[in-house]
């Protein structure tokens, strides 16, 4: 397994809506399976194949998040191929959502309260499943990714421009 790069805001390609899988090779599994380590190496909960530079519909999340008492010694990930959000209810805040690709930075982002999400497995079988509290956050999250969709993109345009600006001057300054 190796640890992927994460490209950071304002990569542009992260702008940019994936493609579908048609096949689960060998060359998926293993992406996926680096994908799963590099999430937990940077203590995230969920990773998007966009995040890491491939523009592919692919998702892996760690299994765990979503439970009350969360361990993360646990990490075990679970593996979206072409995810779509089928169905949701209700709305609700998601407070100080956070992003591996837009660094030093939380906010509050509206979302729904409960999404049902269609994917096929990393066998390739169908499964469809109801996302409630935090896995409906990751689910979302993760979706919007592969949309091309930051969740800077789902808060106020003042809020975004500031982070934009701040973004801007820390990158100029490494350089």
């Amino acid at each position: 397994m190796a640890i992927l790069n994460i490209l950071k805001y304002p990569e542009e390609s992260l702008s940019q809506p994936s493609i579908k899988i048609d096949v689960i090779d060998d060359k998926i599994k293993k992406l996926v399976e680096d994908m799963g380590e590099t999430m937990f190496h940077d203590a995230g909960v969920g990773l998007a194949a966009p995040q890491i530079g491939v523009n592919k519909r692919i998702i892996v999340y760690d299994s765990h998040a979503r439970d009350p008492e969360y361990d993360e010694t646990l990490r075990e990930i679970t593996v979206l191929i072409n995810p779509e959000i089928i169905a949701s209810h209700g709305s609700f805040i998601s407070e100080d959502e956070g992003c591996l690709s837009v660094v030093e930075y939380r906010a509050n982002v509206k979302r729904y309260e409960k999404v049902t999400v269609k994917a096929l497995n990393i066998d390739g079988e169908p499964l469809e499943f109801d996302a409630e509290g935090v896995l409906s956050v990751i689910m979302q999250h993760e979706i919007d990714h592969l949309d091309g969709i930051l969740f800077i993109d789902r808060i106020s345009s003042l809020k975004r421009a500031m982070y934009k600006k701040k973004r801007l001057k820390e990158l100029k300054k490494e350089q």
